[in-house]
């Protein structure tokens, strides 16, 4: 039945291959059940809360997928979005994590229409593709500087930032974990970060850094982020700007990935990949069900092609996945001792097992800036904005207005007004009337 059901016979592969498939791409991304609630904490949210939260959508959004779409793809809360929910709007804008949680409610019901309406697709292509990879290496070289600082690597201090103090042990236990888990990314090792994140929790506990707390235990309560969403909260305080933010970054990580994992694993035919609406539809489903729960943007991983690159080929293998997230929602003594952070010298807290994968996470996300037309300057400048912008604002949606705004102007005045389309001088005009109206 299971194979009659997700095909093997068409996809060429069997049930071993796909058992092995689902279990190989929860490895290459379970980082994110340490992850998730260890930053959503910061702004205020129940950990153990999170962490079900981030296990249970998770599960849900990648079965989903299995079983809607088909696709070897999982899903998971959002590296980028989980940032831009902390650290920009409930930190930096000083927002309740109650009416954030609204704003993506908001942005996952309008995914959903636009995949119904097949809309995105015209929307996709508005967006210039120089554009797109400014703002992606913007937010993953936002993720490795924040996760430098919650390493102690480096520190605020002297004009803005310094080196960390290294004669600190949670500092040295943080650089040994980027390198574990740089070893065993080099020597290509499947699940490197969450692997390289359990050793060096392991040292921690035998050097006294941190402090054993055990293994499995009964799973957290989901009431205190469960049904919290503030949605009309988040229309009342006009969080439209957040709301799109959220929409650009669900939609284009999204596509990202269902473009790169139909090309990994032979999926598109034609230039075209069969059932793209209902990967999209499940991505928005993902973020609504995970908004109800209590974390932030559901989105399909990249990390889904390791379990192509097993000979994935089938939802069968997302089924796994889901049903290990499920499994591990029972590991909350371990996901909270490697999750929550150890106070240091001065009272700044450092992450020394998450801290390194945030840095690695982010470094995977550069490469995009090879997609930049650096040639062309009425690209390039305005792919550069963003870029610096996001990390050096220590905000997202500040760097994405940096490189919209630019690019507007620089196409009009430079002749190239033709190059422009509604989409991008939409969105232009609706970030220069945030700051003249909105930004005190």
């Amino acid at each position: 039945m299971i194979e009659r059901f997700f095909k093997f016979k068409e996809m060429g592969t069997n049930l071993k291959t796909e058992i092995i498939a689902g279990v190989t791409t929860f490895m290459a991304m379970a980082y994110i059940i340490f992850v998730q609630p260890s930053i959503l904490s910061q702004g205020g949210m129940d950990f153990g809360a999170v962490m079900v939260a981030t296990c249970l959508s998770a599960a849900i959004a990648t079965l989903v997928m299995a079983l809607y779409a088909n696709y070897p793809i999982a899903l998971a809360p959002g590296m980028g979005e989980n940032f831009y929910f902390v650290f920009t709007v409930i930190l930096g804008m000083g927002i309740s994590w109650e009416k954030v949680l609204g704003a993506i409610f908001i942005s996952g019901i309008v995914f959903l229409i636009l995949s119904i309406w097949r809309i995105r697709e015209k929307l996709i292509n508005a967006i210039p593709q120089s554009l797109q990879a400014g703002i992606a290496a913007g937010i993953g070289l936002f993720i490795s500087f924040i996760g430098l600082l919650q390493s102690g690597i480096i520190q605020k201090g002297g004009v803005i930032l310094t080196l960390g103090d290294f004669h600190h042990k949670e500092v040295l236990l943080s650089i040994a974990g980027l390198f574990i888990i740089g070893i065993l990314m080099a020597k290509k090792i499947k699940g490197a970060i969450l692997i390289g994140m359990v050793i060096t929790a392991i040292i921690g506990i035998f050097t006294g850094i941190i402090k054993y707390q055990g293994i499995v235990g009964k799973v957290p309560s989901l009431s205190p982020t469960f049904l919290k969403l503030d949605v009309i909260g988040a229309l009342k305080s006009g969080l439209f700007t957040v709301i799109f933010v959220f929409l650009f970054m669900d939609i284009f990580d999204t596509v990202g990935t269902a473009i790169g994992i139909g090309h990994a694993g032979g999926f598109i035919k034609d230039g075209k990949l069969p059932r793209a609406n209902r990967i999209l539809f499940s991505d928005a489903v993902g973020t609504t069900v995970g908004a109800l729960l209590g974390t932030s943007t559901v989105t399909s991983y990249i990390e889904s092609a390791a379990g192509v690159s097993a000979g994935g080929k089938t939802g069968f293998a997302s089924v796994i996945t889901a049903l290990l997230f499920l499994f591990a929602l029972f590991f909350h003594p371990f996901v909270k001792m490697i999750g929550t952070g150890i106070k240091g010298v001065g009272g700044v807290t450092i992450y020394p097992v998450t801290a390194p994968a945030l840095i690695i996470v982010g470094s995977l996300i550069i490469p995009s800036l090879k997609r930049i037309n650096w040639e062309d300057y009425t690209e390039a400048i305005p792919a550069f904005l963003s870029f610096v912008g996001i990390p050096l604002t220590y905000n997202i949606g500040e760097g994405m207005a940096f490189g919209f705004i630019s690019y507007v102007i620089l196409k009009l005045f430079s002749g190239k007004y033709r190059e422009l389309n509604w989409v991008v001088i939409i969105v232009a005009i609706a970030f220069i009337l945030r700051y003249i109206f909105l930004v005190k």
